[in-house]
C-alpha cells in the first residue's frame, strides 16, 4: 500500500502484474515521478526461490560491469528482508577491515558495527549484500563460516573484470551458490515492452506445431527484434529507450560503455597485456565481417602469435565481453573435449554493444535503412550466439580442412547434435543437408535454420525467424514438437 501526498489517500499496487517496479531515489518501495524505471529480470525468480530454500547458501552473482547486478540484488533485498547491511568494497574500502579478526560470522558482524555502530543484525530477517568484491575477494573466505553460522543471509556481487574466480572458487567451494547474470536477452526485452507470458508461450507454440506467424505477428516481431539488435541489452541504453519511446541517446550510451569496458582493462589487467587486451576487444568487428569469421590472430598485430595472445582472450571471456566460439574436430557427440582450442570466432556478449562499434556509414545504413551490407552475415550470427548463451548453451561450429563444409552453430538434446545455420539472406542450408544426409555423422539426424523468414519444415530441417532464437533450448528440451507429423 502506497500513500498518495497530493490527494492524501492511500492505494494498492499489485507488483505482479506491473511490467515494471518503480523505486525512488532511496531505493524504497514507493510512487514517485523522479524514479528510475525498474525492469523486470529473469533474476528476480531466481532470487525469490533462493530465499525459499531452506538450506540456502550465500549467493554470488557474476556478471560483466553495468548489467544490473545491483539494481536488482538491492530491489530484492530491501522488498524481502527487515535489515539490508549493504557494503560495497570500491565506495567504502574501510571495510575492507572487516577481516582482520579473523573470517567467522560473529567476528565480521562485530567489525561491521564497530565501524558503523547503526547497522542492525536481526537474526531470520538481515541479508549481507557485499558489493564489487573483486575489489576484495577475500571475503569470500567468510562464507563458509556465515552458512555455518546461519543466522543471516549473505549475497555478494562484483564484475567479471578483476576478480580471481579461482581463489573465490576455492576458499568457498560447497558453501556458495553461483549465478551468472548478463545483459537483458530478448524475452527481458519483451518484458519492457509490456509483453508477457503470454506472448513468450505463443511463439513457442507456433515452434512446436511449425505453424507459421501471421503477416502482422511477423512484423511486430521483426522489428521488436531489429530494435533489440541495435540497442542491445544493457539496462542504462533499454530504460532511456522505454522511458522516452525513442532511439535518443542509445548511440552516446553505448560508446561510454565501451569506453568503461577499455578503462577497466586498463585499471584491472596487468602490464603489456591491456594493450593486447584492447587489440583483440577493437579487431572483433572486423573479423566477424570477414567470410572467415574464424579469429586470426596474425591480423591484431603485426608479429603476433596464438601463444602470446592466448591469455587476452581468455581474459576478455572471463570478463564476460567475449564468448568463444570453438571449432569441432568433427561434428558428433561429445561436444566438451570434441573441439581445438586454437580455432575459434569471437563474439559480443551483447549486440548491441557490438553495433556501437561499427563505423559511422554502417550505423547510418542500419539505423536509417535497415541495412547492414558487409557486417550483416556478422550481425546475425552475434545475435544467435548471444540468444544461445544467455539461454545456457556452449558455443561451436564446425570447418571442415579442404572443404567448403562449414556450420555455424550446434546445439544438442540427451541424445542428438542438431547443426544451426544462420542465414543472413533466405537462401538454400547446403552444409546442413550435407550433414543430415551423410551417413558419417550418425548424431545429426536434423538440423535448423535461423532466417529472417517465418517457421518451416522441410527435408529434417526446421526454420525459425531469428527472433525465435532464445526460445530454442526450451523448444528441444519441452520435445513436443514431432518431425514425423510434418513429413
Amino acid at each position: 500500500m502506497c500513500f498518495d501526498k497530493i490527494s492524501r489517500s492511500f492505494f494498492v499496487i499489485d507488483i505482479e502484474k506491473l511490467p515494471h517496479l518503480l523505486y525512488n531515489q532511496s531505493g524504497k518501495k514507493g510512487v514517485n515521478i523522479m524514479a528510475e524505471l525498474y525492469l523486470r529480470r529473469k533474476i528476480d525468480r531466481f532470487l525469490q526461490l533462493w530465499k525459499e530454500d531452506d538450506d540456502r547458501k550465500p549467493l554470488i552473482v557474476k556478471g560483466p560491469r553495468q548489467v544490473g547486478k545491483t539494481e536488482s540484488l538491492l530491489r530484492f533485498a530491501k522488498a524481502n528482508y527487515q535489515s539490508v547491511i549493504y557494503i560495497n568494497f570500491v565506495e567504502e574500502p574501510k571495510y575492507k577491515m572487516i577481516l582482520e579478526d579473523g573470517y567467522s560470522a560473529e567476528d565480521i558482524i562485530k567489525n561491521i558495527s564497530r565501524i558503523d555502530p547503526s547497522k542492525r543484525f536481526e537474526t531470520g530477517n538481515t541479508v549481507l549484500f557485499f558489493d564489487e568484491i573483486q575489489v576484495f575477494s577475500q571475503i569470500a573466505t567468510s562464507l563458509k563460516f556465515f552458512k555455518i553460522d546461519g543466522r543471516f543471509d549473505v549475497i555478494c556481487s562484483g564484475s567479471l573484470l578483476g576478480i580471481n574466480y579461482r581463489q573465490i572458487e576455492s576458499n568457498s567451494v560447497g558453501y556458495k551458490t553461483d549465478y551468472t547474470m548478463s545483459s537483458l536477452d530478448f524475452e527481458e526485452f519483451l518484458w519492457a515492452k509490456g509483453y508477457g507470458e503470454d506472448t513468450i508461450q505463443d511463439m513457442l507454440r507456433h515452434m512446436e506445431s511449425f505453424q507459421p506467424f501471421n503477416q502482422l505477428e511477423m512484423n511486430i516481431y521483426s522489428g521488436l527484434f531489429l530494435d533489440y539488435c541495435i540497442l542491445g541489452g544493457m539496462p542504462a541504453v533499454v530504460r532511456q529507450y522505454i522511458e522516452k519511446g525513442t532511439f535518443e541517446g542509445s548511440l552516446e550510451i553505448q560508446r561510454q560503455l565501451l569506453e568503461d569496458y577499455k578503462e577497466d582493462i586498463r585499471k584491472y589487467a596487468d602490464g603489456v597485456d591491456q594493450t593486447r587486451i584492447v587489440n583483440v576487444f577493437d579487431q572483433i568487428p572486423n573479423q566477424l565481417a570477414k567470410d572467415n569469421k574464424k579469429f586470426q590472430i596474425s591480423k591484431v598485430a603485426h608479429g603476433a602469435r596464438f601463444k602470446d595472445y592466448r591469455g587476452c582472450i581468455e581474459w576478455l571471456r572471463d570478463a564476460g565481453i567475449v564468448q568463444i566460439c570453438y571449432c569441432l574436430h568433427s561434428p558428433e557427440l561429445p561436444l566438451k573435449g570434441n573441439y581445438d582450442d586454437s580455432k575459434f570466432k569471437l563474439y559480443f556478449f551483447d549486440t548491441g554493444l557490438f553495433v556501437a562499434m561499427l563505423d559511422e556509414e554502417a550505423q547510418d545504413d542500419l539505423r536509417a535503412n535497415k541495412n547492414l551490407n558487409v557486417y550483416k552475415g556478422a550481425l546475425y550470427e552475434n545475435m544467435v550466439a548471444e540468444a544461445f548463451v544467455k539461454s545456457g548453451y556452449s558455443l561451436f561450429y564446425y570447418k571442415k580442412d579442404d572443404s567448403t563444409l562449414e556450420e555455424d552453430f550446434f546445439v544438442r538434446t540427451a541424445d542428438q547434435l542438431l547443426p544451426v545455420e544462420v542465414k543472413a539472406t533466405r537462401g538454400t542450408a547446403k552444409t546442413l543437408r550435407t550433414l543430415i544426409s551423410s551417413g558419417s555423422y550418425p548424431d545429426i539426424q536434423c538440423g535448423i535454420k535461423l532466417t529472417g523468414g517465418n517457421v518451416g519444415y522441410s527435408d529434417n530441417i526446421m526454420t525459425f525467424p531469428y527472433f525465435c532464437a532464445f526460445l530454442l533450448r526450451d523448444f528441444l528440451k519441452r520435445g513436443k514438437y514431432s518431425l514425423q507429423d510434418q513429413e
